[in-house]
């Protein structure tokens, strides 16, 4: 049976997870130390996500852009399509921590905000 190893993020352990599987079906998971360790790994295997930094211009700020995150994560499949999206965005000053630069990115209920104050010029 083929397998794919995974290192968990969730805590710091580290652990190195082995997983068996068979077509997208996991026969098994070896290596974790918790029960965190394998939920990392099948959310992994069968669905991965990550969360998105960036940023994005400020029309009209003190300082010319402004960082910007997901509001949860996405699909990791779905992350060039959303930078694209991101790349067009514009803010207007003043913006404040959680200010929504696009909201419902691509259509999957998470927002991209803002994560710092930018005060008018």
């Amino acid at each position: 049976m083929p397998n794919k190893k995974y290192v968990c993020i969730i805590c710091p352990n580290s652990c190195e997870i082995d997983v068996e599987y068979s077509g997208k079906n996991i026969t098994k998971i070896s290596g974790q130390t918790c029960k965190k360790g394998e939920e990392y790994t099948r959310k992994e295997f069968t669905s991965p996500e990550r969360g998105l930094t960036t940023s994005v211009p400020v029309h009209g700020g003190t300082i010319p852009l402004v960082s910007v995150k997901t509001s949860k994560t996405i699909p990791k499949e779905l992350i060039k399509d959303a930078m694209a999206e991101i790349s067009a965005a514009r803010m207007n000053a003043p913006v404040k921590i959680g200010d929504p630069a696009i909201k419902n990115i691509l259509g999957t209920g998470v927002d991209i905000v803002a994560t710092k104050n930018v005060p008018k010029k």
